[in-house]
């Protein structure tokens, strides 16, 4: 299982406590203000639409001159909102498992241009959808948990075997990174490559 254990040992733990104290000094506090208005627009209307979507390209960071982007823009908003509702239902779904809710969620966006693979946008929706539950995935998070030397294959699946990891991490750790949202992990991990390495132990 990737990640197996996913537990860190004290330096880890300084590290992803100094990458979140890194976060939140130098990123603004209006970062996120895109996520949580889409995230409110979900709420009340049980499925992001293709504006949704586009609002989080930029804050994603991803280009939107792509053929998928074109050919998200040629689907009807309706047959979008079909699957980011599946999607929603599942992310929200309490008799799931958080990977496994993460699964179900990923799977039924997958028929979408954009989303037939790669994570990071797929995250950004899943994230939208149950920030209180699901992770923001990209290549500098999963650099963080390459960091902390927790494997995470590129393989199918990749997005719930990642939330599985957080929520492996969070189990294991002391507060106060215990008490974290996946949100705040993910915010965490996406800094640490950009920290100094842990010094190699005496």
């Amino acid at each position: 299982m990737a990640g197996e254990g996913a537990g860190v040992g004290g330096d880890g733990r300084q590290r992803l406590l100094a990458a979140r104290n890194a976060y939140t000094r130098t990123v603004s506090p209006h970062y996120d203000e895109v996520l949580h208005h889409v995230a409110h627009r979900a709420r009340g209307e049980g499925s992001p639409g293709k504006a949704d979507i586009g609002a989080l390209l930029p804050w994603k960071r991803l280009r939107a001159d792509t053929r998928w982007a074109g050919a998200l823009l040629a689907v009807a908003d309706a047959e979008a909102r079909q699957a980011t509702a599946a999607a929603v239902a599942a992310v929200r779904d309490p008799s799931l498992s958080r990977s496994a809710a993460a699964r179900a969620g990923r799977a039924a966006l997958s028929g979408l241009p954009g989303f037939t693979s790669g994570d990071a946008l797929a995250s950004a929706v899943l994230t939208a959808a149950a920030p209180d539950h699901m992770a923001v995935y990209d290549r500098r998070a999963h650099a963080g948990l390459r960091s902390l030397g927790i494997p995470l294959p590129h393989s199918r699946g990749r997005y719930s075997r990642y939330i599985d990891v957080i929520d492996r991490l969070l189990a294991a750790a002391p507060d106060p990174v215990r008490t974290w949202t996946p949100r705040e992990t993910d915010t965490a991990l996406s800094c640490l490559p950009s920290l100094s390495p842990a010094p190699p132990s005496a």
